[in-house]
């Protein structure tokens, strides 16, 4: 937007007036909505007074550093909206106090993180949504259940928590514009979001391991009582033909 005063720029117009043979500022700085800018400089101060003036206003934190390089005011635009920049002369560099104006681009790191945070986010979705075997989904929340008798007296139901799909929605995880990452503090509560929903996996991913030992005890108890069974049958039908050859044999003699 170019509309100065919208809340998706800031109003910055700065003059530079010589004054004891200094360089001196007067300048209005703005990310209100309603055109009130948010600090105005009547009176001449060094450049400076003006940038810790700058990085001290509440409305600004986040927003816009200021600093000084080499006497020159040097204003970064720390969010992902578009900075405009009023009282700049035609070359877009020297600050003028004239009408001209210039914009500065928004922070387009966060930009980019916002995007893949995005991306990831439908991966994850996509995964638990194609995570199906023999018709049954775990991550969808199906219920498997496992018999370990004929009978169906011992059973294991294998679900998520409350059958809850494993998906951003459940996680905690909604979809960021851009301008969700202009504060530290909105960062901070992303964060913590993705780290309560690092510890859900992490808590069903343990509860899966449980089930799957569970499993796995009762299919190697299962193998070797076939074994047992099969080894004892065999001890009972089966016989050593030399042997009982043998016995036959020595039988008959007797006889």
């Amino acid at each position: 937007s170019d509309d100065p005063y919208s809340t998706s720029t800031a109003a910055v117009a700065v003059t530079n007036v010589a004054a004891s043979g200094a360089p001196v500022l007067t300048a209005s700085f703005g990310f209100d909505g309603g055109g009130t800018p948010s600090v105005i400089n009547t009176a001449q101060k060094s450049v400076d007074t003006l940038v810790d003036e700058i990085n001290t206003t509440a409305s600004l934190i986040d927003k816009i550093r200021a600093s000084n390089d080499n006497g020159k005011l040097r204003i970064e635009n720390q969010s992902t909206q578009e900075l405009t920049v009023t009282g700049v002369a035609t070359n877009g560099i020297t600050v003028n106090g004239g009408t001209g104006t210039a914009a500065i681009g928004g922070n387009e790191v966060r930009t980019d993180l916002a995007t893949q945070f995005n991306l990831l986010r439908d991966q994850l979705d996509k995964l638990a949504d194609d995570s199906s075997f023999n018709g049954v989904n775990l991550l969808r929340g199906d219920n498997l259940k496992i018999n370990f008798n004929e009978t169906g007296t011992s059973t294991l139901n294998i679900q998520t928590k409350d059958g809850k799909a494993i998906n951003s929605y459940n996680l905690g995880l909604s979809s960021l514009d851009p301008a969700d990452l202009d504060s530290d503090d909105n960062i901070d509560a992303i964060i913590a979001d993705v780290s309560a929903a690092l510890d859900a996996i992490r808590s069903q991913s343990s509860a899966f391991g449980s089930n799957l030992s569970m499993v796995e005890n009762r299919q190697d108890f299962t193998k070797a009582m076939k074994n047992t069974l099969e080894t004892g049958a065999d001890n009972l039908v089966l016989a050593d033909t030399n042997e009982e050859g043998a016995n036959l044999l020595a039988l008959q003699t007797r006889q």
